[in-house]
């Protein structure tokens, strides 16, 4: 019999892919971290239970996390990656040639676990001399800090658990106090308009006000089988204006190519919503924002616990 590895997205929608095999299964001070073989993916590695990155295509995900802004960005020398432990984001981010590029992570096991069994996606990134490793947490880091940064990216887990206090606006407060300049961007994830459309209106909403700037791309990400959001925030409106022809002479000059997902011309069709998602994200003006005093959010989000998980009948 097939052995399936199925996942929830919310209450009443998930998806499954079959297994071949696990590499990796231990208990961390925080999570449980395991990376199995798949028919599908290859490798995929889960945090408690829960699809966190894979080797097929992992380019949709982390090409539009760091190339939209640091490519708008006009010279990106100090970044900080906040959780990415796959490495993923920063072998994307050492394309642009970072000075000094900081990699802060939790839970140092993932770390370790992804170079040891995932080389293909992160390629040794933690031992590239522009690169300073930080244990621990990201709020913490962020707010005791004396460095700043061009940009700051933000590849978290879910908002739950460990996660929670870095999707509040006081966070994203301390986040623009790190970024050097008018030019400073702060880029995340803001889950699926689709299967979590609560999550992804109280993220816009807390993010407002703190910068004046938000633009989305929007990209189909397979291994989390929906349409997926990426935010980023400044202060200038360059993100969204910034010409097709300066990107394409911005990845010259910095010598990137051979990108899979991102190019001047996706660069400004990942912002064109359908208009449902356009209606969608309008709503935001009418949800709660997520603060210290009040951090929960109003999706189903921790759907995948020991007494909820989906549960695939072959007939």
């Amino acid at each position: 019999m097939d052995r399936y590895f199925a996942e929830n997205l919310n209450p009443a929608f998930g998806y499954f892919y079959t297994v071949k095999g696990t590499l990796v299964r231990q208990q961390t001070p925080y999570q449980t971290l395991e990376i199995i073989e798949t028919e599908e993916f290859g490798k995929v590695m889960l945090l408690d239970r829960i699809t966190q990155v894979v080797e097929k295509n992992d380019w949709l995900y982390h090409e539009p996390m760091v190339h939209p802004a640091l490519t708008a960005h006009p010279d990106p020398k100090r970044v900080c990656v906040i959780g990415g432990g796959d490495g993923g984001v920063m072998r994307e981010v050492l394309k642009h040639g970072p000075e000094r590029a900081i990699q802060c992570d939790l839970d140092k096991a993932v770390m370790d676990a992804c170079e040891a069994h995932l080389p293909e996606i992160n390629q040794g990134v933690f031992r590239h001399p522009a690169v300073a490793c930080v244990i621990g947490d990201g709020r913490q880091y962020i707010e005791e800090t004396d460095e700043t940064f061009d940009v700051v990216i933000m590849d978290m887990t879910d908002p739950f658990g460990p996660s929670r206090r870095l999707y509040t606006r006081e966070f994203y407060a301390a986040v623009k106090q790190t970024l050097r300049g008018e030019d400073g961007l702060f880029v995340m994830h803001c889950e699926s308009p689709i299967s979590r459309p609560l999550t992804y209106q109280q993220i816009l909403k807390t993010l407002d006000g703190v910068w004046a700037h938000q633009t989305i791309f929007y990209v189909y990400v397979q291994m989390y089988a929906t349409l997926w959001a990426v935010v980023v925030n400044g202060d200038t409106d360059a993100v969204a204006t910034i010409t097709a022809d300066e990107i394409e002479r911005r990845l010259a000059a910095r010598g990137i190519d051979g990108l899979q997902v991102y190019s001047p011309a996706t660069h400004h069709s990942m912002q064109v919503g359908f208009p449902y998602i356009d209606a969608i994200r309008a709503g935001a003006r009418d949800v709660r924002p997520v603060t210290d005093a009040d951090d929960g959010f109003d999706d189903a989000i921790d759907v995948n616990g020991p007494d909820r998980r989906l549960r695939i009948t072959v007939v």
